[in-house]
C-alpha cells in the first residue's frame, strides 16, 4: 500500500456536491480515504474570476500504481461531467490531480508526479499542508509547509468549510 495525495477541485454546478461524489468514487474504486482538508474557495489560476473554484486535498492509501491510479481518477472526472476539449484552464464540473505518490518520481507525458506546478500554487499548497504539512516533496527535499511558506501565489484562496462540515 502506499500513501497518494490528491487535490480535488470544481468550478461548474454544484461544487461542493461534486466534491463529495468524487470522494466517495475515489473510496470505492481507488484506496481508502485516510484524511482530507477543509474546503478552500480558489480564485481561478489564469481563467475567468467569476468561476471560482471550491479545492481540497485529500489523502488514501492504495494498492494501485501510479498509472492505474490516474487512469481512475479520469474515469471518475469523466463520470462526474468532467469535459476535456485540450483547454488548459477551461471551467471544469471536476479535476482530480495526483500531487504526491509516496516518494515516487515519475516524469512521463502521460503522467507527472509530483505534480510538476504543485509548489507555485497556493490553491494546491494551502490544503495539502492541512493534511501532510510534513510531508517532503521528492524533487524539491522540502516539506510542504516550507513550499507553502515560500509559494508566491498572490490569489485568493480562502476557507469555504471547515473539514468537519463536509460529508
Amino acid at each position: 500500500m502506499e500513501v497518494a495525495y490528491l487535490l480535488l477541485g470544481s468550478n461548474l454546478a454544484d461544487r461542493a456536491e461534486l466534491l463529495n461524489q468524487a470522494i466517495a468514487l475515489i473510496a470505492a474504486r481507488a484506496g481508502s480515504v485516510r484524511s482530507y482538508s477543509s474546503v478552500y474557495e480558489t480564485e481561478p489560476w489564469e481563467a475567468s474570476p467569476d468561476l471560482p473554484f471550491l479545492n481540497m486535498a485529500v489523502s488514501i492509501e492504495t494498492d494501485h500504481n501510479p498509472y492505474q491510479l490516474i487512469d481512475i481518477l479520469l474515469a471518475i472526472e469523466s463520470e462526474l461531467g468532467r469535459e476535456r476539449d485540450g483547454s488548459f484552464n477551461a471551467p471544469r464540473t471536476i479535476d482530480i490531480d495526483i500531487l504526491l505518490f509516496g516518494n515516487l518520481i515519475v516524469d512521463e507525458p502521460v503522467l507527472q508526479v509530483p505534480h510538476p506546478r504543485m509548489h507555485l500554487r497556493r490553491f494546491a499548497l494551502l490544503p495539502l499542508n492541512e493534511i501532510a504539512r510534513d510531508v517532503v516533496h521528492p524533487k524539491m527535499g522540502k516539506t510542504v509547509s516550507g513550499l507553502l511558506e515560500e509559494c508566491g501565489d498572490k490569489l485568493s484562496v480562502e476557507i469555504y468549510k471547515p473539514l468537519e462540515s463536509l460529508a
